[in-house]
């Protein structure tokens, strides 16, 4: 914006400098002729008392006189056809002014004057002189040079009050693109200080109210989710009562463990919903050792239902960018899926490994496959809340990576859960 001001001031300055400065210096040049030749001119008629009553010798001497002084070549014409004075040709102008006409004549080595003078006994006399081109341009080089350093001189201090306007109206414009940018990387505490014209007080105005109700708006989801997964705590009390009174202490165990597992995703998504997650400390975790855990839980789920697992680990630890329950929360969304639209029996494949700058998890099944819009929040076409593969998704890019969806080498689903890769 402060390049197309200063390039808007420059050209409407150069404009008017030279709607100004031309005509001004066509009268310069102007001027200069004029005074040269009106100089010429009366040194001319200087001449005339004497060329119409002295004798030639007295009008031969004051001829060269003058001539030595201006510096002018000086001719004078007698009616008898004598010269005096510098060689010159009769020239037409010369017979006009034998007539009883002064007139001054441009030519191409400048200008000629012709002056009549009448009183001798035996006719007009004429006095010629030449200006030459150069004393009719004397000056007028120099008198550009300084309206030229005149124009440059004014076009840059436009520019510098151009850009000194400029930067008062870029400076709130981009304090509003820095906030703007804060605001969107979830700094919600960022205020624009208003200033600048009135408009821009204006937008700043309402970008701080527009802030401040997002942060409400954010504080009062957050209030209700972490409400909601409060009430959850009661119910889970109860399943653990019930998971304790089993006779099967297998059974038992199997039920506190998975009671447990709740209860832990129900404190995070507090913890979550109450406060925000620290940028000094990336959280991170194995996700070997949470995948092997996760897998671990589902197979007893997946013996009871006759399904065949296949687990493919990297023999070492696997750090990646995301908090334990949250990959925890992914694996179990990929799984679930699994579990809910495939049929009993349908096998399964489960495999993590290690790739440039990130870590793949990959679920795949020999089942009827994915719809095309499976990753579209909330879309589901077997009754589910459709929220597990997004997720997973969520989970995926909050640690720098992604989630894609392939169909199987022998048909159903083969989900890639793109991980990025954490500093050992």
């Amino acid at each position: 914006m402060r390049r197309r001001l200063a390039l808007l001031v420059a050209a409407v300055s150069v404009l008017i400098l030279t709607a100004f400065l031309a005509p001004l210096a066509l009268l310069v040049r102007t001027v200069a002729a004029d005074r040269a030749t009106v100089r010429a001119t009366a040194d001319a008629q200087s001449l005339a008392p004497v060329v119409g009553a002295a004798d030639p010798a007295t009008v031969r001497l004051t001829v060269e006189r003058l001539a030595a002084d201006s510096g002018h070549p000086v001719t004078v014409f007698l009616p008898d056809g004598t010269v005096l004075g510098a060689p010159a040709p009769r020239t037409p102008a010369v017979a006009l002014a034998a007539r009883g006409e002064s007139l001054t004549v441009g030519g191409d080595d400048g200008r000629e004057v012709v002056i009549a003078v009448r009183g001798r006994p035996d006719g007009t006399a004429v006095i010629r002189t030449v200006v030459p081109r150069a004393k009719l341009t004397a000056g007028v080089a120099r008198a550009w040079l300084v309206l030229a350093a005149l124009g440059v001189l004014l076009v840059l201090v436009g520019l510098a009050v151009a850009d000194r306007l400029a930067r008062t109206l870029v400076r709130p414009i981009a304090e509003l693109s820095r906030v703007s940018h804060r605001l969107a990387n979830a700094e919600l505490d960022a205020r624009v200080t208003p200033a600048g014209s009135p408009e821009l007080r204006e937008v700043a105005g309402a970008l701080n109210h527009l802030a401040g109700r997002i942060q409400e708006l954010l504080h009062d989801e957050r209030e209700q989710v972490a409400d909601l997964s409060h009430r959850l705590r009661t119910p889970l009390t109860a399943l653990r009562l019930e998971a304790e009174s089993l006779r099967d202490p297998d059974d038992a165990v199997r039920m506190t463990a998975a009671v447990d597992g709740l209860e832990r995703a129900v404190t995070g998504l507090i913890r979550q919903a109450r406060w925000r997650r620290s940028t000094s400390a990336p959280a991170r975790c194995d996700a070997a050792g949470v995948v092997g855990e996760r897998v671990a839980f589902w197979s007893v789920l997946a013996e009871e239902t006759g399904r065949e697992v296949t687990l493919d680990l990297a023999p070492c630890p696997l750090p990646v960018r995301a908090p334990a329950d949250e990959l925890a929360a992914a694996v179990d969304a990929l799984l679930g899926n699994v579990f809910a639209h495939t049929p009993d029996g349908t096998p399964f494949t489960v495999a993590l490994e290690a790739a440039a700058g990130q870590v793949v998890l990959t679920v795949a099944d020999d089942g009827p496959g994915l719809p095309p819009d499976a990753l579209r929040r909330g879309a589901s076409t077997a009754g589910s809340t459709g929220l597990g593969l997004d997720i997973a998704r969520r989970a995926a890019q909050a640690s720098g990576g992604r989630l894609e969806l392939h169909a199987g080498l022998r048909g159903g689903a083969r989900v890639l859960l793109r991980l990025g890769r954490a500093e050992d």
